[in-house]
């Protein structure tokens, strides 16, 4: 009963808040101390008892109550944070506290009058180290409330194991070093501290209400331009003393964490996992606090000491911690057993993808730690797991975006290639064709899927899919015959009319394919076992007609098919419509010189690189490209016109299509494979494949072009993306309580369904 009453009586106190037309003062304690002091209740409990409608009622009619209110709250914080907290009466009270800042803040936020409500003075509350009650040096409401947020997530016996002994006096929560009580040993500290379930829960409310504190962001509608988060930019500032330990105990927490635990089926039923809420507030705590743009175009403020802290870790077993855990977690969602869902199953990987990516992003010798072992293959197949998975989820196209870009960043380094050739032997459950390859096959493979199978809102992908593809090919050593068929698939699909005229960049796809061939042959013929270079003379006789070869090398080519035909028609299932995304703006170029080290090339066009050309479109060229997919004209003179105009769009990128070496191959290749049919009577392909893998081509190819690197750099435009999609999975994970819902979000839109 007496949880009941506590209820009625919270409600009756929230009645009375929203029904007085006369501001309430401050020191009417017995008022406001309805609010924490009397009731015992849940955070799902302020959520329901506190509905939206009033507190928006509260804040149009009654401002100075609701303003009141949040002062108060605040400061009954601050009081438990400087005294500890030492009774069960005074936890309730900051809980309370916790729980309704919780439930207020999105409504402060979503207006834009009272916005900077929080960061205005309160009367009295100076500043540390200020004396008497001088309002120029007070605080604002916001510093104070994250500091103390700060203070109570070390506090001892409320969030922390406490050190004192049996009888001795009270741990001062002001003095004591709070780097001795991080959460979970790892990076930086040794020592594992007992699990308690009552601190686990204790410090998750803190992190709901801190994550709340940081998405005033979500209320301000998407813009280019970096614009800091006050309140994240003083969380992360020198004025909060524990921001060291408090990013390790975040980072420690999550790397730490075992799902799976001693691996007792169906354990996760029979017991709750406080930890599991814990780890994922705390990487979603962690990714927020980590959202920091460098550079020279970076608004000018205080250094972010999150991204400070993370980009200095250098030890390798700190590297070998972070990544064997962030593998573990990753992986969690693909473990199979035999018995149906007997094992847990994690579902924050986004946020975990989110959070490696800004590790690899600021911290390089992550990245080449990452890089310089099969390590980074644990990584590489969950992410794999995942866009196949979500190819076809309108609801998950952004999952699909943040794997794509981690692949695009890995790429960009010569040693994600080499770890490609490591054979593939773990089997993942996927709806892939079965091959006996490498993680480079898996990877062709998928990237295949996405692209026929995947939503139509996943074509501006396109150029990152085949980018990647191009930033590997020099260093494969083999593929399979499954994955090579699915490039010359995708190649055949490329170069059908129709989608080459459906935009004015969709050439390009074509071009990126001819890069992986020329770089299969000129880096990888000689002394490797290449099946699927038998198939090679195929590609060109898929586009022979759009490419107009001369008759003497077409019927060289469909000669030598005829010897190698492998292989069998696949259907045509590809949209027709493709929105070009800007490559040569998510990307820089980086030459690999003779030593293997990057050589930017950040001033050359792409119409100096052969190998992708750009073009500029005139408003009739862009019109031929619009007509290529209505069909025929309605009369002869608009379809005369249209086909001028399209040749010549063709004749402006034709000329450069990067065939030198495919025809080279050719012309050595041909007469040789015609004349040992003739003189042995071969009828049977292997043989010739026999002949193809023993023979050499050294010194008749042309010089090999050096290799080229298009390595992802940080622009506004993905800033601006990670930015939502982090805020937005936010914002779906948090559903109990539902801290944003039926808020006047204006970072990106809400479908309801």
């Amino acid at each position: 009963m007496g949880n009941v009453d506590s209820k009625l009586n919270f409600r009756k106190a929230v009645i009375q808040l929203t029904t007085k037309t006369q501001p309430v003062e401050a020191t009417d304690h017995a008022f406001w101390d309805q609010f924490w002091a009397d009731t015992a209740t849940t955070v799902q409990d302020v959520f329901a008892l506190v509905p939206a409608a009033e507190i928006r009622a509260v804040r149009e009619e009654s401002p100075s109550n609701l303003a009141t209110l949040c002062y108060k709250a605040v400061e009954k914080l601050v009081q438990g944070a400087e005294s500890g907290c030492p009774s069960e009466k005074e936890r309730q009270i900051v809980l309370n506290c916790i729980r309704l800042l919780t439930r207020i803040l999105p409504y402060i936020f979503e207006d834009a009058d009272w916005r900077g409500f929080f960061w205005s003075t309160v009367p009295g509350a100076g500043r540390a180290g200020d004396e008497g009650d001088d309002d120029d040096g007070a605080r604002p409401l916001a510093e104070s409330l994250l500091l103390a947020v700060s203070d109570l997530l070390f506090c001892p016996d409320f969030t922390v194991q406490s050190h004192k002994r049996t009888g001795s006096v009270m741990e001062d929560i002001q003095s004591i070093d709070s780097c001795e009580y991080i959460w979970e040993a790892g990076v930086g500290f040794a020592q594992s501290p007992p699990l308690n379930y009552t601190h686990d829960l204790n410090r998750t409310e803190l992190l709901k209400l801190l994550l709340t504190c940081f998405s005033e962001a979500m209320y301000l509608p998407p813009s280019a331009d970096n614009i800091l988060n006050p309140w994240v930019t003083f969380f992360c500032a020198t004025d909060n003393r524990h921001a060291l330990p408090l990013f390790t105990s975040l980072l420690n927490v999550v790397c730490a964490y075992d799902a799976v635990g001693y691996g007792i089926p169906y354990n996760h039923l029979m017991f709750s996992d406080y930890r599991e809420v814990l780890v994922e507030h705390a990487v979603q705590v962690l990714i927020v606090t980590l959202e920091h743009e460098a550079g020279p175009a970076a608004p000018v403020g205080p250094d972010n000491l999150f991204v400070n802290y993370l980009s200095r870790i250098h030890r390798e077993e700190d590297f070998s911690f972070i990544l064997k855990g962030l593998a573990r977690l990753m992986t969690n969602p693909l473990i199979q057993t035999y018995l149906p869902n007997s094992a847990k199953k994690i579902r924050f990987h986004q946020e975990l993808l989110v959070l490696f990516w800004k590790l690899c992003d600021f911290n390089k010798k992550f990245l080449f730690f990452v890089l310089k072992s099969s390590d980074v293959l644990d990584v590489l197949v969950p992410i794999l797991f995942y866009l196949n998975d979500a190819r076809a989820d309108q609801s998950r196209v952004g999952l699909v975006h943040i794997g794509v870009f981690i692949l695009l960043l890995l790429s960009g380094e010569r040693n994600f290639g080499v770890r490609l050739n490591k054979p593939y032997s773990v089997r993942v459950p996927m709806d892939i064709p079965v091959f006996t390859g490498t993680h480079a096959d898996l990877l062709i493979v998928i990237f295949h899927k996405i692209i026929t199978s995947g939503h139509q809102r996943l074509q501006p992908l396109f150029d990152c899919l085949l980018t990647i593809v191009v930033n590997v090919s020099p260093y494969l050593k083999s593929l399979s015959m499954v994955a090579a068929n699915k490039l010359l698939h995708l190649l055949e699909a490329f170069s059908t009319n129709w989608f080459l005229f459906s935009a004015s960049q969709n050439h390009h796809l074509v071009f990126f394919l001819l890069e992986v061939f020329n770089n299969l042959i000129q880096y990888q013929f000689d002394g490797k076992t290449w099946l699927s270079l038998a198939q090679v003379p195929d590609l060109i006789v898929l586009s022979c007609q759009t490419w107009q070869l001369s008759d003497k090398d077409r019927t060289k080519i469909i000669c030598f098919v005829t010897l190698l035909e492998t292989i069998e028609p696949f259907p045509k299932g590809l949209s027709c419509c493709l929105v070009p995304v800007a490559i040569d703006k998510l990307t820089e170029k980086a030459q690999v010189s003779e030593d293997g080290t990057m050589v930017c090339l950040q001033h050359m066009t792409t119409d100096q690189n052969v190998h992708s050309p750009q073009h500029t479109h005139s408003p009739q060229s862009l019109a031929a490209d619009t007509s290529g997919i209505a069909g025929a004209s309605d009369t002869e003179s608009n379809s005369g016109r249209d086909n001028e105009v399209r040749s010549l769009h063709v004749l402006s990128w034709k000329s450069k299509l990067p065939l030198q070496t495919i025809m080279r191959l050719l012309q050595v290749l041909v007469p040789q494979v015609e004349k040992i049919c003739i003189d042995k009577g071969l009828t049977d392909e292997s043989e010739i494949l026999k002949f193809l893998q023993h023979g050499t081509l050294v010194g008749l190819l042309p010089v090999p072009h050096p290799i080229l690197i298009r390595k992802y750099q940080a622009n506004a435009g993905t800033a601006m993306w990670f930015r939502t999609y982090m805020w937005g999975v936010i914002y779906l994970r948090n559903v109990d309580p539902p801290i944003w819902y039926d808020t006047d979000v204006r970072l990106f839109e809400i479908q309801r369904i």
